[in-house]
């Protein structure tokens, strides 16, 4: 097995825990808000992985890197986190995540913007699919989501964009150091604002009514939904191109619905189709890797 095959297994490993984790997420939001959420889920996570980057001796990133460490850390871990988890006090962990889907079309449309990859008319014809069967899934299934459902998938949107921003730019940052200390890094310095923003709003207060399932969704989220998560997503980025790491993440509204959503039929025709541009896009031509 090569080294690029291990990093598209350990992307798609990430991608299925993490629509677990789109289904807690939703499941646990109505018990507290996105930013508390956010310092319990990569707060904690920070916290679980510090030791082990400790212990197993893990490469820093170089002194020149941590300006650049730090920012992609907050901007994904603190802006896309509160994004993220905005999005599903709105809509439902299935319609979420079928937008999410379309984080590898937006990864490659940001690398081909940077340079990284060149994005052909067939690529084009690709995201275009992709985009339009999503849009129709959400516009045809409105009568089954929440109201006001499209400000979810809007706020998901442009999540999305911030972590195919995260995919195209880690990836030399991540070579530099290693996986586990690039996200350690990244994780306690968005940790430290959401946990300051949390503090200014008291978000805190809201733990007092936490029952057992609040606290056992809340547990999955840090341990596995941030720590080993993104630790796995990080690896893949490591060994692979950000594309064929992003395109894993369409397995994710899959087991998203395992929380108790079943995915309809519309949704499953919009996840066809972003499988669909997905293939078109990313067969038939080369990639030039950013170094």
């Amino acid at each position: 097995m090569t080294r690029e095959h291990i990093g598209v297994l350990a992307a798609a490993a990430s991608a299925a825990l993490g629509g677990i984790a789109s289904g807690t997420t939703r499941f646990v939001i109505g018990a507290t808000d996105p930013v508390t959420l956010g310092v319990f889920r990569y707060g904690v996570g920070f916290l679980l992985l510090l030791p082990f980057a400790i212990m197993l001796k893990s490469r820093w990133p170089a002194r020149q890197d941590w300006p650049a460490v730090v920012g992609l850390g907050v901007m994904f871990f603190f802006a896309f986190s509160v994004l993220f988890n905005l999005a599903y006090s709105y809509t439902t962990a299935a319609r979420g995540a079928l937008t999410l889907s379309t984080m590898p079309l937006m990864t490659m449309a940001a690398a081909a913007v940077l340079g990284i990859e060149r994005l052909s008319a067939r690529k084009t014809a690709g995201v275009l699919i992709a985009f339009a069967g999503v849009a129709g899934a959400l516009v045809f299934d409105l009568g089954n989501a929440p109201a006001g459902a499209w400000r979810g998938e809007v706020i998901m949107a442009g999540a999305t964009f911030l972590m195919s921003l995260f995919n195209v730019w880690s990836r030399p940052y991540i070579a530099r150091s290693d996986p586990l200390a690039f996200i350690t890094v990244g994780m306690g310095a968005a940790g430290l604002g959401l946990l300051v923003w949390t503090l200014l709003i008291g978000g805190f207060d809201a733990v007092a009514h936490f029952g057992t399932p609040q606290w056992i969704a809340v547990v999955y989220l840090a341990v596995i939904g941030a720590a080993l998560v993104f630790f796995l997503w990080s690896f893949a980025l490591g060994r692979t191109s950000p594309t064929k790491t992003a395109v894993t993440i369409t397995v994710n509204p899959v087991f998203a619905s395992a929380i108790g959503e079943p995915i309809g039929i519309n949704l499953i025709v919009g996840l066809v189709a972003v499988g669909v541009g997905i293939v078109l896009a990313t067969t038939g031509g080369s990639v030039k890797d950013a170094r």
